[in-house]
């Protein structure tokens, strides 16, 4: 701390006012509030500041933006008074070893990108006809896509999708259709099973089709009843 302890304010005429460059050393706050420390390169590679306060566009009573810098992140540092022993860190920096995870080569300045480490990610796209939303993970493979231009929303995953509720679970489709498309489908209730339909109902399978019930099993048509097969039996 040699270093830092000189540029250390010993009285009121001592200050460091501005902003300055850190790089990230600890993000492990002991006291559990969201604070870092960070070393000056143009000072020494060991000193290490305090605990610094992050600066965020949102913080309160366990809420808010919490994204800590990553290690060796590059900083802008600013102190409270001009006291280095008080630093303030105003947000994070690119540069030329650690790159944006976008590029705006066209100039139209059309994505907005949230990126983690392993690669989640988050895109705002406002391409002119073609706004869209994508929230991702590290893969690619497992996506859910907000399409503005089409008015629709595409889930995609690589494996198992779960969707799980204690109430109701509503599909609604006011002007189209509801299509399930899959290798088999099981459908199993604890209570009464209801299918109705305002129109056609059609039951097609190319192999055996089998109907059971545990007490009694009801068939009922205003028209009356039509059984065409070459073969019907009754037991």
């Amino acid at each position: 701390m040699m270093g830092l302890n000189l540029l250390m304010p010993q009285d009121n005429d001592s200050k460091f006012y501005g902003v300055t460059i850190g790089i990230v050393t600890n993000n492990n706050d002991p006291e559990n509030l969201g604070r870092i420390k960070v070393k000056f390169p143009w000072l020494s590679e060991e000193d290490e500041s305090p605990w610094a306060r992050l600066l965020t566009p949102m913080a309160g009573k366990e809420r808010g933006f919490y994204f800590l810098p990553e290690i060796n992140d590059e900083v802008l540092v600013a102190f409270e008074q001009g006291d280095m022993a008080f630093p303030y860190i105003l947000g994070a920096l690119w540069n030329g070893q650690d790159l944006p995870p976008e590029k705006n080569k066209d100039g139209k300045n059309n994505i907005r990108t949230i990126q983690s480490r392993s690669g989640h990610k988050i895109t705002l796209d406002d391409t002119n006809g073609e706004e869209k939303i994508i929230i991702q993970d590290k893969t690619g493979k497992n996506q859910i896509l907000i399409n503005s231009q089409d008015n629709t929303i595409n889930i995609t995953s690589e494996k198992d999708l779960t969707i799980a509720a204690k109430g109701n679970i509503s599909f609604k489709s006011s002007d189209g259709d509801i299509a399930i498309e899959c290798q088999s489908l099981s459908i199993k209730t604890k209570a009464k099973y209801q299918l109705e339909a305002k129109s056609d109902c059609t039951i097609k399978t190319q192999a055996k089709y089998q109907l059971e019930a545990s007490t009694g099993l009801g068939i009922k048509c205003a028209k009356g009843v039509k059984i065409n097969d070459t073969s019907v039996e009754v037991m």
